[in-house]
């Protein structure tokens, strides 16, 4: 929903009221409450109260922030709340019934599916973007600036040697590795886990955080350092940091969408709580999520999802409010 949309049902809803004030009898004032109801209903903006929770990804975050904002203008009496404690520490709070979706940006794990089931909670997996899994290092790094997929294992799985770049190719400085990764509880932890490491470990070096900033500035203040994070952080911090293409494809809104940035080119997902779809507030943002995650990422530096995915999303919430 654009922002002229909300101004325009503004300018309608301050019409009526005005003519309501001036009309100085009873029935005019029906007709304008019934034709005021009325454009509302025919916009589908019936005002709404309510409280929506959410939490997970720090990844999917910017998108749920740039949602709830535009949300906020739709349904100013519907209070939603979004917090960031990772992929895995948002499902920990969905499966413990405190949240009413959780952002994610994997899919979700059969130990937490199965943890779902046992707690009695069905849920419906929507997909709302996809985003490029972004390597980055120091902008004077001149030897890196294109790694292989072994490369990157070699130099993030932890086998007991203190890691330098020499380690990697001989020609390369013979300083030591520093390393960023975010935290174990994200979804990008597990996914570079999963494409890159092959589920072995990462290397007990790295400095984990859960905050994307964190390691934008690690590596920001290090010309040896190296790190991973979501592609919308690279895109916002690109003036000060580089970029690593992966075997010769850089990351970029046309080779994360056609999957040609692989392995690091992935979807992001919102799960929703089943019940929670059958009151209106919740339904409502949940339907606003997906009438317009695609504007939303693009916005905030992702790649919108085929619009079939949203349609199939839409379709499916339906069948269950």
């Amino acid at each position: 929903m654009k922002k002229w949309k909300y101004l325009t049902m503004t300018a309608v809803l301050g019409s009526a009221l005005l003519l309501g004030a001036c009309g100085g009898d009873e029935e005019t004032d029906t007709a304008s409450t019934d034709t005021n109801e009325q454009a509302q209903a025919e916009e589908g903006t019936a005002q709404l109260s309510g409280d929506v929770i959410g939490d997970g990804s720090s990844t999917v975050a910017p998108i749920m922030e740039a949602i709830v904002e535009e949300y906020s203008g739709a349904q100013k009496d519907v209070r939603v709340s979004v917090g960031v404690s990772g992929t895995g520490g948002g499902f920990e709070k969905f499966v413990n019934g405190e949240t009413d979706f959780s952002n994610a940006s994997r899919p979700i794990k059969d130990d937490e599916a199965q943890k779902l089931k046992d707690a009695g909670i069905d849920y419906t997996e929507l997909e709302i973007a996809y985003d490029g899994l972004s390597v980055v290092i120091h902008p004077e790094n001149d030897w890196a600036k294109d790694l292989t997929v072994d490369q990157l294992k070699k130099l993030w799985v932890e086998d007991g040697t203190t890691k330098k770049w020499s380690d990697i190719d001989p020609s390369w400085p013979d300083e030591e590795v520093v390393f960023y990764s975010p935290g174990a509880d994200s979804g990008t932890y597990d996914y570079f886990d999963e494409v890159i490491l092959d589920g072995e470990d990462l290397v007990s070096s790295a400095t984990l955080s859960e905050d994307d900033n964190v390691l934008v500035q690690g590596v920001v203040a290090d010309k040896n350092a190296i790190a991973f994070f979501g592609y919308a952080y690279y895109l916002a911090n690109k003036d000060k940091l580089q970029v690593v293409k992966v075997d010769g494809v850089e990351p970029n809104n046309e080779t994360i969408e056609s999957g040609e940035y692989s392995p690091l080119s992935r979807p992001l997902f919102v799960y929703v709580k089943n019940e929670a779809l059958k009151d209106p507030a919740k339904y409502d943002f949940v339907k606003f999520t997906l009438e317009n995650a695609g504007d939303m990422a693009e916005l905030t530096g992702y790649v919108r999802s085929p619009q079939e995915k949203y349609d199939e999303g839409l379709a499916a919430i339906e069948a269950l409010k």
